[in-house]
């Protein structure tokens, strides 16, 4: 069976004292492995370090609860799960699961206990990590939740909820943390698909976006919004600038503010994925995350860091601040 990337619902109200010491000490300030060796089992160690040849990595955990209510929750978290982690009405903070291990001793160590003497020894290590800014609301909205529904403990979403979140949201797991892939598996899985295996593409949405390629490319040639190239009509697209599939029907119809000219080349693909943003001023912003894939930090030094881009208006604005906090790779909060 394949699985879909789950996604983990952390609650961590850094309002609350304790738990922002603890995001403190395990997420700003990583914890260096060989810190704690004499508690660390020796197979852990060593995956640790082949996973983060750092030596350090950002670390949580989760109680057991009460009655052991949490402990079939955790069962289905596993490394390439995606965690949020939420508290005071938003998302604020997230990354994939690269391993997890059960330690009591190193987890009252770091952390120490809680009112009722429990620790968080169901530990994980994080990678790939990055900010949020995202209002609980629309998260609620976004899965067809209750309008009243809160985050109370900790949860692990749907297939389909963590599909949705994965695909608006754009959540890439990190590569330190992928699961290796059963070919023979897949394969199968295909085969035995009775379904269609292209899906048609909605006459509306292909006028929409021919609309604004038209509006957007005035002649046979145009300019890269991101990079600045001068290239064919070919070589270019009507990329919205905020995700598509989030916008609303008025938003969708703001066709001269909605999408910019990007190019194939791999400006699209660098903004889609979150490795570039723009800032209030117009400049190009780069994700601190880019350097974990040389090519495509290269391809940013060489070709986007440093611009200023002229397709940012006060306008647009409201885009590309729903880009930089939704979808751009930023740093964890402080």
């Amino acid at each position: 069976m394949i699985h879909v990337m789950r996604i983990v619902m952390q609650p961590a109200r850094r309002s609350e004292k304790d738990v922002d010491q603890h995001y403190q000490d395990t997420i700003i300030k990583p914890v260096v492995f060989d810190d704690h060796a004499d508690i660390l089992d020796a197979s852990t160690i060593d995956e640790l370090k082949q996973l983060f040849p750092g030596g350090e990595a950002q670390m949580w955990g989760v109680v057991p609860g009460k009655k052991n209510v949490n402990v079939s929750r955790i069962n289905k978290m596993r490394p390439g799960s995606w965690v949020f982690f939420t508290g005071d009405k938003r998302a604020y903070f997230g990354g994939t699961i690269a391993l997890m291990w059960r330690n009591k001793e190193l987890a009252t160590r770091l952390w120490g206990t809680d009112h009722a003497g429990s620790t968080w020894e169901y530990m994980y290590a994080l990678s790939g990590t990055r900010g949020f800014d995202i209002a609980i609301e629309e998260i609620r909205t976004l899965l067809g939740w209750n309008p009243n529904r809160n985050i109370m403990g900790i949860s692990v979403l749907s297939e389909e909820e963590s599909e949705t979140l994965e695909t608006l949201l754009t959540l890439d797991a990190s590569t330190a943390a992928l699961e290796p892939v059963d070919t023979a598996e897949e394969e199968a899985a295909v085969a035995a698909f009775d379904g269609d295996l292209e899906r048609t593409v909605q006459r509306a949405q292909r006028g929409e976006q021919a609309a604004l390629k038209r509006r957007l490319l005035q002649g046979s040639t145009g300019q890269c919004a991101l990079c600045g190239r001068s290239l064919p009509g070919s070589f270019l697209i009507a990329a919205h600038i905020k995700k598509r599939a989030m916008c609303s029907d008025d938003e969708k119809r703001d066709l001269a503010n909605i999408a910019m000219l990007a190019c194939t080349l791999g400006c699209d693909a660098v903004y889609e994925h979150g490795y570039v943003a723009v800032t209030p001023e117009g400049s190009v912003q780069v994700s601190r995350l880019a350097a974990e894939i040389p090519e495509v930090e290269a391809y940013i030094q060489e070709k986007l860091a440093g611009r200023i881009v002229s397709w940012w208006t006060p306008t647009r604005e409201p885009y590309y601040l729903w880009h930089r906090t939704h979808t751009f790779k930023s740093a964890p909060p402080l």
